[in-house]
């Protein structure tokens, strides 16, 4: 997905509260927005918001001296939805559909994400844990339904810390034996790294890899060889969050880029909101030819 116009404000706005996350002296701050305005202004708009981001954070890295700024808060958040688990876990074993249930609750833990609001609340991320089954959903059920049949090699791409603990029920109702998860390489925001895989338990259930990268989503050019190889032999691939859809679901001329990947994520922004046809907050489960734009989704 190209970077639009509306981008550049968010981009911004994610600049600073980024720099106001990690340290409180305004020095950093200013230079932080004085650099992002720099690269905002040489902008390549056929690049995708998350490439502009990851040039973003890493600056922001050499300034604060913090490999990962944001470490404490992918704990805390680690931390809570594993203290919900055994509740939506038992919410998901009684629900008419547990598939649908764990992925109705797989996107709803979308929403831990530090990208779009540096100041969530406890209380909102429960609140949307809880109300999973009552958010508008909109997805190729039917098509995503089959293609887990059908797969034998399953490529999980997380997202957030504390969402992580959300794709794992997800991942117990599709059978861990086929599912590797991959996530960052290095820390970026509050994205999910193997560290984090490991502190909630997911390296005991699945496969878990690293990408390689630190990008806030799927640069393929930027993952290393070993995720690439992965990414191309899987028999399907289920991609979590705004950042992965934002970087793989236009992935024109790449030749790793698969045919048909499933998308999961909550809709953010008003831009993602207009590529998928969906009001922005709905539940989105969608999936995407590398060369077309993402069709209409119907309801499940």
């Amino acid at each position: 997905m190209r970077t639009e116009l509306e981008c550049i404000p968010c981009l911004l706005r994610q600049s600073l509260e980024a720099a106001r996350f990690v340290t409180e002296d305004p020095a950093i701050h200013e230079l932080v927005m004085r650099e992002t305005l720099r690269t905002v202004a040489d902008l390549d708009f056929l690049e995708s918001p998350p490439t502009i981001a990851q040039v973003v954070h890493r600056r922001l890295r050499e300034l604060t001296g913090d490999p990962d700024p944001y470490r404490s808060a992918k704990a805390a958040a680690n931390r809570l939805v594993m203290a919900l688990l055994p509740e939506l876990a038992a919410d998901v074993e009684r629900a008419p559909d547990p598939l649908l249930a764990a992925v109705r609750l797989a996107i709803a833990g979308n929403v831990i994400d530090l990208a779009i609001t540096a100041d969530l609340t406890e209380a909102v991320t429960c609140r949307a844990l809880q109300d999973a089954s009552r958010e508008p959903f909109h997805g190729e059920w039917t098509e995503f339904r089959r293609a887990l049949a059908d797969a034998t090699d399953i490529l999980y791409l997380a997202d957030n810390a504390g969402e992580i603990v959300t794709d794992r029920l997800l991942i117990e109702q599709i059978g861990p034996a086929r599912v590797t998860m991959a996530v960052r390489g290095h820390a970026v925001i509050n994205d999910a790294t193997l560290a984090d895989a490991r502190d909630v338990g997911l390296c005991e259930l699945v496969e878990v890899v690293s990408n390689g990268s630190d990008a806030p989503g799927t640069i393929l050019d930027d993952c290393d060889a070993s995720f690439r190889e992965r990414f191309r032999n899987a028999d399907l691939l289920i991609a979590k969050g705004q950042g992965n859809f934002e970087t793989l679901s236009h992935a024109e001329d790449d030749e790793d880029t698969k045919d048909g990947v499933f998308f999961l994520f909550k809709v953010k922004c008003p831009v993602v909101a207009g590529q998928v046809n969906l009001p922005v907050g709905s539940q989105a489960l969608v999936q995407a030819h590398p060369t077309r734009p993402v069709l209409d989704p119907g309801t499940a």
